[in-house]
């Protein structure tokens, strides 16, 4: 008795499995990432000795309201206050910010996004 064995034939490989496999990569990674910059605040630590030049203005950020050099201070009349108490028109003014204990960082971040239209301050965080 003949036996017959099966004759095994190559298989042609098919690209669309692997195509699949590319598209749903790519498309994890253009999900995943980020190709635009959010909002940035720029923030400077306080350094260490005083530098010749005008007196600092301090603003103590609390959960509601602002004290300015000690007087309390709306959101509304900050920036105009703030311009009250420029010293000198020709250079930049140090703004000290120190924070309350309950105040939180989308406040702080509130802040620091109102004081950015104002070119002469430089503001610096007391942690």
């Amino acid at each position: 008795m003949p036996v017959r064995t099966r004759i095994w034939r190559r298989r042609p490989i098919t690209l669309t499995p692997l195509i699949d496999v590319i598209f749903l990569l790519l498309l994890f990674f253009m999900l995943s990432s980020t190709f635009t910059r959010f909002a940035e605040v720029p923030l400077q630590n306080a350094g260490g000795g005083a530098a010749p030049g005008p007196r600092p203005i301090f603003l103590q950020l609390g959960p509601e309201a602002f004290r300015l050099n000690g007087a309390p201070v709306g959101d509304a009349d900050l920036i105009d206050a703030l311009t009250a108490l420029r010293p000198d028109k020709g250079e930049p003014t140090t703004l000290l910010v120190t924070l309350s204990e309950v105040v939180t960082s989308q406040r702080l971040i509130d802040l620091l996004v109102m004081l950015r239209p104002v070119p002469w301050l430089a503001v610096s965080v007391l942690g």
